[in-house]
């Protein structure tokens, strides 16, 4: 026994120092298993069909990545994602290629990606399926992020909510647009209201703004916070313009566009003057907040305020049905709570 143990240990001995030889001579993207997170580290994506992956694996699965990440790696993914949004379908094979080169396994359903990850990045454009692969990720009791839109209704967004607490696991949710330029030197408790803007692509699939103009929306409620009680809505083909008004008697204002070169920002008034929000700051304030919440379980944006821009949305939606006329979001919160 004593003598097969010793073979043993000589053969495995040989053939580490074997595969360490050869494993330095490989190029940098054949070798991730070098670069393996530590358990608790391991980061999950679900959907390849948005940009957004490829800027989040870029920076966390950089040869020498930014230590404000901590060692957070994206190790795997599921690639579906929309299967009949043509603008998301499309990116799929390509983006599969473009992360695999980044050390990043594909799999082949959700299960198995909970199995290997320790952490999610719900990432599909497509929110009609964010609720049942949103439950799939809380029942395994991992924490997640979810990419906009929450959901492709606000009845979807509120059952996601409720799943969170009922699994006991904080979700965060945001649009990129919440770290715009300007942001981060307001002082909120001065804000006398503000008009944002942003572009408002449709897709059918989706409420009006859910798909696109989400993002405009977020950027107001940035800045505005909580509170608004009625929105009325004035449409055109090209454009959107949405007024808010606030409990507290301010207004906010998004414009969504859809012609012109399309840009993001927007104007704050304060008590101290006006200020110029914008140009858009990338992924990167994002994704460091998104790290902090997978490290703490804190979210840095309360669900009530992700619930109440969806319903933003939904009654500026609401409003445009009727012809523009105001509408409560109390009202079609009551209304997406029964469905």
């Amino acid at each position: 026994m004593h003598s097969l143990s010793r073979r043993k240990f000589i053969f495995q001995s040989a053939t580490a120092g074997i595969s360490l030889g050869l494993i330095n001579h490989l190029p940098a993207l054949a070798r991730p298993a070098l670069a393996r997170p530590a358990d608790g580290k391991r980061v999950g994506i679900i959907g390849l069909d948005t940009s957004h992956v490829i800027a989040f694996t870029k920076a966390l699965n950089a040869p020498q990545p930014d230590a404000v990440y901590d060692g957070y790696k994206v190790v795997a993914a599921y690639p579906y994602g929309s299967k009949d949004i043509e603008s998301s379908t499309k990116r799929i094979p390509g983006y599969i290629e473009d992360v695999k080169k980044m050390g990043v396994e594909v799999v082949g359903s959700i299960k198995e990606l909970l199995d290997k990850t320790d952490v999610i990045l719900l990432e599909t454009n497509d929110g009609r399926l964010h609720l049942e692969q949103a439950v799939e990720v809380l029942k395994a009791g991992k924490r997640m992020f979810i990419d906009k839109p929450v959901a492709a209704s606000l009845s979807d967004t509120l059952k996601i909510f409720e799943a969170s607490k009922k699994y006991n696991i904080p979700v965060f949710s945001a649009s990129s647009l919440r770290y715009i330029k300007g942001v981060e030197s307001l002082d909120k408790k001065k804000v006398l209201g503000a008009d944002t803007y942003s572009p408002a692509v449709f897709e059918k699939t989706h409420p009006d703004f859910f798909w696109y103009g989400i993002h405009g929306v977020e950027t107001l409620y940035t800045v505005m916070g909580r509170g608004c009680k009625s929105v009325t809505r004035v449409s055109t083909p090209n454009t959107d313009i949405v007024v808010g008004i606030w409990e507290d008697g301010r207004t906010g204002t998004f414009r969504g566009t859809r012609s012109g070169k399309h840009d993001y920002g927007g104007t704050v008034f304060t008590e101290d003057g006006n200020k110029v929000l914008g140009p858009y700051g990338g992924y990167e304030p994002l994704l460091v907040d998104i790290i902090k919440y997978f490290k703490t379980g804190e979210v840095p944006v309360t669900p009530e305020e992700t619930i109440e821009i969806f319903s933003f949305m939904e009654a500026a939606h609401e409003s445009k049905r009727q012809g523009g006329k105001s509408v409560t979001l109390e009202s079609v919160l009551a209304k997406a709570g029964k469905k």
